[in-house]
C-alpha cells in the first residue's frame, strides 16, 4: 500500500512512510536534506499551501499518487489549515485519481506515535511543538478510547521562535542565516561531545559569567560561538516557551515570578517556577509533557523542561524530535495506528422508562466513549444491535418533559451536565431514533429521527466538555 503522512514546515517539508518492519522512514526526493526533507523555497511566504503542492508533487513524479495520505497542520486553527489543504490537493488531482485524505493537528500525531509505541502517557499531556516560527503548546487528555485537545496558545515572535535564535547565534559567528549556515550549526551542534561541553560550560557561565561567558562552546564553519551568546539565546526560548505554557487554557500562572530570572536566564528552579503548568485533574498540575520540533533538538532548552519538573514522555528510540509529527502521520496513513481523533466521553439523555406498570428514571447512553467524530456521521442510541426508539413526551403536549443532556467519563466515573432540552411532543405512535453529531468546528448537536417519513430535527448542544478532570461541572456518579 502506498501510504504516506507530509509535515510542511517554515524551514522544510517532510514526507514519511511506514517501512516493512512497521518503523517510519523518511522519503528520499531529489534535493532532500538527509534526515531533514526538503528545503522551503524562502520565498514560500506564511502559507503552508505552495510548498505542500510542490512536495506532494515530487512525490507523485517518484511514487505516483498514493492511496491514503495524511498531512500534518498546526492546532491552532486547524479547521482553517484543513480546508486549506484539502483544497490546495484536489486542484493538483483535477478528475484524476486521489488518495483517501486526512488532515490531522501536530498533536494528534505526535500522541498517535506515542501509541503506537505504547509510551503515551494516560491523563493530560502537554504537547510542545517548538519549531522555526513558532512555539505551540497543547493541553490534551488521553483516554483508552480517544485523545482530545481542550486547550493551545502560540508564541511567534517577530523573527521567528526557533529561527530568531540560531540567527542570533550565526551572526556572533559572522555566519549568514541562510541554509548553509544553519547547516553549519547545525553541523557543529552535531559533534562528538558537544551536548556535553556545551552543558559544562553554560553551568559554569551561570555561576561565574565575567568569567566564562567568553568561552567558545561551537565552532561552526571555523568561526566561535560562545557561551554568553548561547545564553542570551537560551534566555529568549526559555521566555517564550514559559509564556505559552502560562497562556494555554486551563493553565495556571507562573508559580515564581516572570519566566527569565532563573538560572540559565529563564531555566525554572527545581520546583517548577517559572515554568506555568498546565491543571490537571482536580485542578491539580498536568506533569507530562512531550516536546518535539526542530528546536527540540536543543538539548538545554529540554533541560529547562525536565528542571521545572515536567516529566517528559520519551519518543520512540533514536526519533528525532523534528521528525516526531511526520512519523506519527505515516504510522495514521498505513492504519498501523488510529488517531483516535475522537470525542473521548459518553454522552447521555435522561430517560424515562415503564417497569412492571410504574414509570423509572434512566440514563440513555446515545454514543459510547470514542465514537464520535468531528464531521463524521451523527451516532445513534443502540441496544442489542438495534437503534433504540425513543418518544419525546406525552402525547397531545405542546413540550415534551425536559431532557438533560450528560456527558460522562466512564473511566473515572464522573460526568458533566450539557444543557437541558424542552424536545416537542408528538402523537402516542410518534417514534424517534435518537442521536448525537459533532460539526467539523467541534460543536454538537442532538439529533431526533422519526420513523415515518421525514427530515430529523436537530437540537444545538454547543460545545461538549473536553477535560472532566478540570471542568467545574465535572461530578461524581
Amino acid at each position: 500500500m502506498n501510504a504516506i503522512g507530509i509535515d510542511i514546515g517554515t524551514r522544510y517539508a517532510r514526507i514519511a512512510r511506514t517501512g516493512g518492519r512497521g518503523t517510519p522512514e523518511l522519503v528520499e526526493l531529489p534535493g532532500t536534506v538527509p534526515g531533514e526533507g526538503l528545503p522551503v523555497p524562502a520565498g514560500a511566504g506564511a502559507g503552508r499551501e505552495e510548498p505542500l503542492r510542490a512536495v506532494y508533487s515530487a512525490y507523485r513524479r517518484e511514487h505516483g499518487t498514493p492511496d491514503h495520505l495524511v498531512v500534518v497542520v498546526p492546532q491552532s486553527g486547524h479547521l482553517e489549515h484543513a480546508r486549506r489543504t484539502t483544497a490546495a490537493l484536489a486542484e493538483l488531482h483535477g478528475d484524476g485519481r486521489a488518495p483517501h485524505l486526512r488532515t490531522l493537528s501536530t498533536p494528534r500525531v505526535v500522541l498517535a506515535l506515542l501509541r503506537d509505541a505504547g509510551t503515551a502517557p494516560r491523563g493530560r499531556v502537554v504537547v510542545c511543538d517548538l519549531g522555526a516560527a513558532a512555539a505551540e503548546v497543547s493541553l490534551c487528555v488521553v483516554t483508552a478510547a480517544a485523545v482530545a485537545v481542550t486547550g493551545t496558545s502560540r508564541h511567534a515572535p517577530a523573527g521567528g521562535y526557533g529561527a530568531g535564535s540560531d540567527a542570533a547565534l550565526l551572526a556572533e559567528a559572522g555566519l549568514s542565516d541562510d541554509e548553509a549556515g544553519r547547516a553549519a550549526l547545525a553541523a557543529a551542534r552535531a559533534e562528538d561531545g558537544a551536548d556535553q561541553r556545551l552543558a559544562l560550560v553554560l553551568g559554569r557561565a551561570e555561576a561565574r559569567p565575567d568569567r566564562f561567558d567568553a568561552t567558545a562552546v561551537h565552532r561552526a564553519a571555523g568561526r566561535d560561538i560562545t557561551a554568553g551568546t548561547v545564553r542570551v539565546a537560551l534566555r529568549r526560548l526559555t521566555a517564550g516557551l514559559d509564556l505559552a505554557l502560562s497562556e494555554v487554557p486551563g493553565g495556571d500562572a507562573p508559580a515564581g515570578g516572570a519566566p527569565g530570572h532563573g538560572p540559565s536566564g529563564g531555566a525554572a528552579a527545581p520546583d517548577g517556577a517559572g515554568t506555568a503548568r498546565p491543571a490537571g485533574p482536580g485542578h491539580t498540575a498536568a506533569r507530562h509533557l512531550v516536546a518535539v520540533g526542530g528546536t527540540a533538538r536543543f538539548a538545554p532548552l529540554v533541560r529547562h523542561l525536565s528542571g521545572g519538573g515536567w516529566h517528559l514522555a520519551p519518543l520512540p528510540a533514536g526519533t528525532d524530535p523534528a521528525l516526531a509529527a511526520v512519523f506519527g502521520a505515516s504510522l495514521v496513513a498505513s492504519g498501523r495506528i488510529d488517531p483516535a481523533d475522537r470525542y473521548p466521553y459518553a454522552v447521555c439523555v435522561g430517560a424515562h422508562r415503564t417497569v412492571a406498570g410504574r414509570p423509572e428514571d434512566q440514563e440513555l447512553v446515545v454514543s459510547e466513549a470514542g465514537h464520535l467524530e468531528p464531521g463524521g456521521e451523527t451516532v445513534y442510541a443502540h441496544a442489542a444491535g438495534q437503534r433504540l426508539r425513543v418518544r419525546t413526551g406525552p402525547a397531545g403536549a405542546a413540550v415534551g418533559r425536559p431532557v438533560q443532556v450528560r456527558v460522562r467519563d466512564p473511566e473515572r466515573g464522573v460526568s458533566a451536565p450539557v444543557r437541558t432540552l424542552a424536545l416537542p411532543g408528538g402523537a402516542e405512535e410518534d417514534r424517534f431514533h435518537v442521536g448525537v453529531r459533532l460539526a467539523v468546528d467541534g460543536t454538537a448537536r442532538l439529533v431526533l429521527h422519526p420513523l415515518a417519513p421525514g427530515a430529523p430535527t436537530e437540537f444545538p448542544l454547543g460545545d461538549l466538555p473536553t477535560d472532566l478532570g478540570t471542568d467545574p461541572k465535572g461530578v461524581p456518579s
